[in-house]
């Protein structure tokens, strides 16, 4: 498969994506809501995905990654345009579900048609590639939609989201011909539910790992927001904080062949652990731009370094024709933590403020830390000399 083809889809959907995420996040703090209220506007991204995450990747290994990528792309910028027309509160809720719906569906097909069409010697790297449209596209969408909210407002914002994601589906259409179809004879078999996959010691540590980074990574994309706005911070200012961090993640993921060469997976893992404890540590404790764009990077330069690697880890483990449903397990742990915890944050933020929160995440990631490189010695003491 074409890298092109995989980095242009993902770069324009997931730029339409993290730009409508912002907006929807700022349009309902300009209404009155509450952090609380905005947690559970960010928490209904991943609460229909949560649910649907495994039957969506048994869909995706019995008829292949055509249809439904076709499929989820074509809804987001029906589904994004639709704030544009009614700008209120109410609306904000379906939307975000939906919107979370359509992505989630999205993001399991191009993992799986970049882990189905790899070999064990180049998927790490070809996840890589991937991650770096990923990277791209999280500096992008963030940055474009602050500067088009302050200069053109949130409807407009709302229509240039969903262009990026009509040209996404269109440049997906134009080269459907590059992704599977068809029938895998063991894939979503019914008498194999996900609780197989999970009795896979090496898969629930990977399924760990990812709930745990899935929650710094969509803790800073809801806390960047409400605690920016609580500071006073403009639109533009925020995106550009966040932007900052994609702009990190990019960066690393640049330099992940070397790192691969040089690092095994569960040293990767357990230093990003512990860079994301420190930048949590910090966060709080300033209100200065630049150094909020500074640990911002710096968050980003760890969390940016692992999904190939745990992507690998999973591709390696999972039942020969139920990578796809794997996947599909992986989305639903990431989309609890989405659905969960901004909820959780933002109840404790409307009472205690942001700082509990960012310090929760802290010490949460340095107890991950230690519990994977405890692991990491454990391999290294099995492999021997």
């Amino acid at each position: 498969m074409p890298r092109a083809l995989i980095v242009v889809a993902t770069v324009l959907a997931h730029s339409a994506f993290n730009g409508t995420r912002l907006n929807l996040s700022l349009l309902a703090l300009g209404e009155g809501a509450s952090p609380l209220a905005v947690g559970a506007l960010m928490s209904l991204f991943a609460a229909l995905p949560m649910f649907l995450a495994i039957s969506a990747g048994r869909f995706v290994d019995r008829v292949g990654v055509r249809i439904p990528i076709l499929a989820a792309v074509g809804a987001l910028p029906v589904l994004i345009v639709v704030p544009a027309l009614f700008p209120r509160l109410e609306v904000l809720y379906p939307v975000a579900a939906g919107i979370g719906g359509a992505f989630t569906l999205f993001h399991i097909c191009i993992q799986h048609a970049v882990g189905e069409s790899s070999s064990a010697e180049d998927r790490k790297a070809n996840f890589g590639w991937l991650a770096l449209g990923f990277s791209i596209s999280n500096f992008l969408g963030p940055t474009t939609a602050g500067v088009a909210i302050d200069h053109f407002g949130h409807r407009a914002t709302f229509c240039l989201s969903a262009l990026l994601a009509g040209a996404a589906f269109a440049w997906l259409f134009a080269k459907r011909r590059g992704f599977s179809r068809y029938r895998h004879a063991a894939g979503g078999r019914s008498d194999a539910g996900a609780l197989d996959l999970l009795r896979n010691k090496e898969l629930r540590r990977v399924f760990l790992v990812t709930g745990l980074l899935a929650s710094a990574w969509d803790l800073f994309t809801f806390a960047v927001p409400v605690y920016g706005n609580a500071i006073g911070l403009s639109a533009s200012t925020i995106g550009f904080i966040l932007g900052s961090f994609a702009l990190a993640t990019f960066v690393v993921r640049v330099a992940l062949p070397w790192l691969s060469r040089h690092f095994r997976d569960w040293v990767m893992i357990s230093a990003t652990m512990a860079i994301g404890c420190v930048a949590y540590a910090l966060f709080p404790l300033f209100t200065s731009v630049p150094l909020l764009s500074a640990i911002s990077f710096l968050l980003g330069l760890g969390l940016g370094s692992t999904q190939p690697s745990i992507m690998s880890l999973l591709y390696s483990t999972a039942p020969e024709g139920r990578a796809a449903e794997a996947v599909g397990v992986r989305s639903l742990v990431l989309n609890a933590s989405t659905t969960v915890l901004p909820l959780a944050f933002g109840g404790v933020g409307a009472v205690l403020g942001m700082t509990p929160v960012f310090w929760g995440m802290a010490a949460a990631l340095g107890a991950g830390g230690v519990l994977s490189d405890r692991h990491r010695r454990a391999i290294a003491r099995r492999a021997g000399p």
